[in-house]
């Protein structure tokens, strides 16, 4: 396994898989929600009914997600016109279809997990009672949708700009992760907050977004798609002769075109 893969794939996925079976084993959803979020003698969930989690990072923060999802779109339509933007057509491409397909999978595996919203939980003045993580889900409880975190992913989504800048500029694909990390951890916390989601909810909606991410890049990268590589060589032809070096990681053409 080549460290690009041993860092990218393996220790994200074994990092989320001891996550989530701490989560799970130790029932931390439940006392995190307990702990932080919820309070029945002061009225319920931290978040519920406040400007900052509902309108602003919620209605809010979903609107902005949109919009830059629907911005890339233009663009990308309109780099087939705009010689301005013709050089980041294949970036554009892969920026939308991470957002995309994020959030698509995201809603479809909502569909068939069967896991409730803490807000739907007896533990905090709901109707049903708590089911464990990896527990078998009685038949006559009512179908539940609420397992992974969408809003959360549309934020994660974002860890895009990671990929995209990764060989280009190194400094800022630091930058493109924090924002992708970021957004999506503060949309979880103001979704936690509302009772509308555990953390091992939001923390599959990272990985979710992770894997999209980076499934995309390798397939970008990859000599046997007839996708075009992620990034054209117009990106290099104005960088400074060290860009080209293998002290940044961009290497030769050769290693350009496969993840490392």
């Amino acid at each position: 396994m080549t460290p690009f893969w041993r860092s990218h794939a393996l220790w994200p996925l074994a990092t989320y898989v001891v996550a989530m079976g701490l989560l799970a084993g130790m029932h931390l959803d439940l006392a995190i929600a307990q702990r932080w979020f919820y309070d029945a003698a002061a009225g319920g969930w931290l978040g519920r009914h406040a400007f900052w989690a509902e309108e602003l990072l919620h209605d809010g923060g979903g609107v902005l997600v949109r919009a830059i999802g629907l911005a890339a779109l233009a663009a990308w339509l309109a780099s087939w016109k705009v010689a301005r933007l013709a050089p980041y057509q294949r970036a554009l491409l892969y920026f939308v279809l991470a957002l995309a397909l994020t959030n698509g999978l995201t809603g479809l595996l909502k569909r068939f997990t069967n896991i409730d919203c803490p807000w739907d939980l007896e533990t905090f003045g709901g109707r049903f009672p708590y089911i464990g993580l990896l527990a078998d889900r009685p038949d006559a409880l009512r179908h539940a949708a609420c397992f992974p975190g969408a809003h959360s992913a549309s934020g994660f989504a974002l860890v895009a700009l990671y990929f995209i800048l990764r060989d280009v500029d190194r400094g800022k694909a630091w930058i493109g992760l924090v924002v992708g990390l970021g957004l999506g951890a503060v949309f979880a916390f103001a979704q936690e907050a509302r009772g509308a989601h555990f953390l091992s909810h939001d923390l599959t909606s990272a990985a979710i977004a992770w894997c999209v991410s980076l499934s995309l890049y390798a397939l970008f990268q990859s000599r046997s798609t007839t996708l075009p590589a992620l990034r054209p060589a117009s990106w290099y032809s104005t960088a400074s002769a060290a860009a080209s070096s293998p002290t940044n990681g961009v290497g030769s053409t050769s290693a350009r075109n496969s993840p490392r």
